[in-house]
């Protein structure tokens, strides 16, 4: 049996992930994007021009008026669904850009979500008439979610966003243009864009009474932050948790021996007593041999979470969320592929759910 190697305490890592500041500051950009279209007469000429670029060529894209440019190739690499407040799910995902596509790293960026079922079920809007009261304008359409950012796109070309969503089935465009200079040479070729399109099925994490748990996440690092980030710097990290604790997601579920395995997810639909759970979760290791077939390779010890291991103040009443972390350093391990089970036990409600999870470890 293995010991679990923890990067940090569960006590310390529950409460640090307990709180939904992701969620509420998810909140606050959208706020504060919709306040910024409201007061676009702040930006510069440029950036309202970048604006009504990329919101003309998503409404164009959407409508299949025109396809999607390519000019900047834009790739989905991974999302996470983790429950929110008010029934959201908060959604952090991550996309790869082909910098060398780019001119400049300068880039305007512009998120829309369009929900499907929504969309299909809109009325066909008459024509104008031609006796309409020319200052009168039609109502701007309001999405689940639409956010416009200026950013500098890294070498590596990775960029890292988060929406949150009521559950249902969803259309996120994904745009990215060159930002247009102050000063626009003469004959100038346009500046590139690229818009991507992908397709979000979002769970519910509030309306079932079972078991269920967000979509874990292998963690490359996980650092304690000494302060919250700002709703900008959030924005920009997307997988900082309860506004102190950053993670790092693993690119590919690919690990070297001398690496840790770092799993986490956060546990739902458990029943509690005056708001503490009393949950256990018990990791087996699995292994692919040569032929194929796989067998036990080895577990850890179980990991409580109830009122002796949890922080003072614990709650699942006040909004807390059970959270399932473990740590192991992988240099026992020979190279292979390998399938780590987790099985989710409820001691109040006595049910289970069990869930896997697959990685490969290199030497």
């Amino acid at each position: 049996m293995m010991h679990i190697r923890r990067v940090f305490t569960v006590a310390a890592a529950v409460a640090a992930l307990a709180a939904a500041s992701p969620v509420l500051i998810a909140q606050q950009q959208q706020q504060n994007n919709q306040q910024d279209r409201r007061e676009q007469e702040k930006r510069s000429q440029q950036e309202q021009r970048d604006i009504e670029a990329l919101v003309q060529l998503v409404d164009a894209v959407s409508a299949g008026k025109q396809p999607a440019p390519t000019d900047i190739p834009i790739a989905w690499q991974s999302n996470h669904f983790v429950k929110g407040s008010e029934g959201g799910t908060y959604i952090p995902f991550t996309l790869t850009l082909d910098s060398t596509k780019l001119t400049s790293p300068a880039v305007a960026m512009y998120v829309r979500a369009v929900d499907k079922a929504a969309a299909a079920a809109a009325p066909v809007q008459p024509a104008p008439q031609q006796n309409n009261n020319r200052n009168q304008q039609a109502a701007a359409p309001v999405y689940p979610w639409d956010d416009i950012n200026f950013i500098q796109i890294p070498a590596g070309g990775k960029v890292q966003r988060a929406v949150m969503l009521k559950p249902g089935e969803y259309d996120l465009y994904v745009a990215i243009k060159e930002r247009t200079p102050q000063q626009q040479q003469r004959n100038a070729p346009p500046q590139k864009s690229g818009v991507l399109k992908y397709t979000l099925k979002v769970p519910d994490y509030n309306s079932t009474t079972d078991i269920t748990t967000s979509t874990p996440i292998l963690a490359k690092d996980v650092m304690p932050l000494t302060a919250p980030l700002s709703v900008e710097e959030q924005r920009v990290k997307p997988y900082t948790f309860g506004g102190t604790l950053q993670i790092t997601p693993a690119e590919t579920p690919v690990f070297k021996t001398a690496e840790d395995f770092q799993l986490l997810f956060w546990v739902y639909g458990v029943q509690d007593k005056g708001g503490v759970p009393d949950v256990t979760i018990e990791y087996n290791f699995h292994v692919k041999g040569a032929d194929g077939a796989e067998k036990f390779f080895n577990k850890t010890q179980p990991q409580a979470l109830n009122a002796q291991t949890l922080p003072p103040g614990f709650s699942i009443q006040a909004g807390h969320q059970v959270l399932g972390f473990l740590g192991v350093p992988l240099k026992s391990f020979p190279a292979g592929e390998y399938r780590v089970e987790f099985k989710i036990t409820d001691k109040i409600s006595g049910k289970t759910i069990t869930q896997n999870q697959s990685f490969t470890v290199q030497a």
